[in-house]
């Protein structure tokens, strides 16, 4: 088997589970941002700031405006909401809403 044969067999397969649960609506930076937001919460709720998000491995190549565009969209779709009354970044991941319609921003 050739070397490129199980990369494409697992991005098709990554490709195929996005899509069970909705994810392929999103463009590739919208999915890394809540992805990586999702890994970095250790409960459901708890609140992230786009700091953290900034500095998580899986969007050190994202421009900054590129970051911040994709957090507005996921905003829009509902997959993200401000924490708390406060100005400052910080976001809960609504993972339970990962599969259902997304909302129009």
């Amino acid at each position: 088997m050739d070397k490129l044969t199980p990369i494409f067999e697992l991005r098709d397969m990554l490709r195929q589970l996005e899509r069970d649960v909705g994810l392929d609506d999103l463009s590739r930076t919208e999915r890394d941002v809540l992805l990586a937001a999702h890994s970095l919460t250790a409960r459901v709720g708890d609140a992230i700031s786009t700091e953290q998000m900034r500095n998580h491995a899986l969007l050190e190549p994202v421009a900054q405006a590129t970051l911040y565009r994709a957090i507005r969209t996921l905003l829009g779709h509902g997959l993200l909401e401000r924490a708390g009354q406060s100005k400052a970044r910080n976001y809960v991941v609504r993972s339970d809403l990962v599969g259902k319609d997304l909302q129009q921003s």
